[in-house]
């Protein structure tokens, strides 16, 4: 069976003037071309040529010897060539540009120049086509553990969920929302510590590191900004919540945990309105 968008061996049928005709090995048809500047020096009828399948600008079916950037189902990073009225087109490789329809990008459309991470689907009508929605083809069988350091892409942000994220741009995985300390971003590239992995193989994630070093470091960033504003700050453990990650990126219980340290060891004092230095 010919296959779009894979990479497969096929075997030259007979030449004509636009190059050769290939088919399935012990098949008579279907037979595709391979257009006459791909087309191996001295290959002669019966030869096998490695060629990667797919639909040229009138969308008739055709092989080639180069190899895309992605084949079929591929998560990685492409780059935006240009923007037209349907979508973007991105360099995959060949000498067709790989479309990415706007209904296949995020809220934020992609611009010209920058790389995306995204996958290659058949659409509906046959032709391959990029997504950015590459969550379906991420791997569940990463070689991570809990505690291990990695990381990825973010690829997709849920209010109700959290932040999805390819590890290495191949791996699923997930912030839960709990678990977010500041603003993410869809391209954006983080650095994180697995929590769990999942009964399905999916990786959970967090931006902190593990309890007792993250005290550490959340004491120190609340030092510096008392440093920073003359040792006055304008929260308490009565402060909004939402207002201490947006000021301190940090989720309140973090914040009044690196607090009641800097209490306990004498480095400031807390009045009913702010925190205040006492170095």
């Amino acid at each position: 069976m010919l296959e779009l968008g894979r990479k497969q061996t096929l075997v030259v049928e007979k030449k004509v003037p636009m190059g050769v005709f290939l088919i399935e090995k012990g098949q008579e048809e279907p037979h595709v071309l391979l257009p006459g500047k791909y087309v191996p020096e001295g290959a002669q009828p019966g030869d096998e040529v490695e060629v990667f399948l797919y639909k040229d600008s009138e969308d008739r079916l055709v092989a080639t010897t180069k190899m895309p950037l992605l084949m079929l189902h591929e998560v990685g990073f492409l780059e935006v060539t240009q923007v037209g009225r349907i979508g973007a087109f991105l360099d995959w490789g060949l000498d067709k540009d790989l479309l990415l329809p706007f209904h296949e990008q995020p809220a934020q459309r992609v611009r010209k120049g920058q790389s995306v991470l995204c996958a290659v689907y058949i659409d509906k009508s046959g032709r391959l086509c990029a997504t950015m929605n590459v969550y379906p083809w991420l791997s569940t069988e990463s070689p991570y553990h809990k505690d291990d350091e990695v990381s990825g892409t973010v690829y997709e942000t849920s209010g109700n969920f959290g932040t999805f994220v390819a590890v290495d741009d191949r791996y699923s995985a997930l912030i839960p929302k709990k678990e977010l300390v500041t603003d993410l971003a869809v391209g954006d590239k983080i650095s994180a510590r697995v929590t769990a992995v999942r009964p399905d193989g999916k990786l959970n994630l967090s931006l902190r590191d593990k309890g007792y070093m993250q005290i550490d470091k959340d004491a120190a960033v609340i030092l510096e900004m008392l440093a920073a504003n003359g040792g006055k700050l304008p929260f308490t453990d009565k402060s909004d919540p939402a207002l201490i990650r947006q000021k301190m990126h940090m989720s309140k219980s973090q914040f009044k945990r690196a607090v009641g340290h800097l209490l306990k060891d004498g480095k400031i004092r807390i009045t009913e309105t702010q925190i205040l230095s006492l170095q």
